[in-house]
């Protein structure tokens, strides 16, 4: 099954707080800054919506389960609409 997971990436002493999201199994991310308007599970979600730019995995309806630093979305094909609830 494919899935993408996100995890938090802390600032360092060069970068900002940051979002990675990750395909399984197709070795495609992406990395995109915090929105300090969003909360964290938000931020998540917007880093998978970012990946899913880049992918054609032909569902449009994501459930997501996660921690504090990491969610997985995993595609739900039986809807219709885009929407990830966590």
């Amino acid at each position: 099954m494919q899935y993408i997971k996100t995890k938090y990436l802390g600032p360092t002493t060069h970068k900002g707080s940051r979002y990675k999201a990750t395909a399984s199994g197709a070795g495609i991310s992406v990395i995109v800054g915090v929105d300090h308007k969003l909360g964290s599970f938000e931020n998540h979600q917007a880093a998978a919506k970012e990946l899913l730019k880049k992918l054609d995995w032909g569902a449009d309806r994501y459930c997501a389960g996660g921690g504090e630093d990491h969610y997985i979305f995993v595609p739900d094909y039986e809807h219709a609409s885009f929407e990830v609830t966590p």
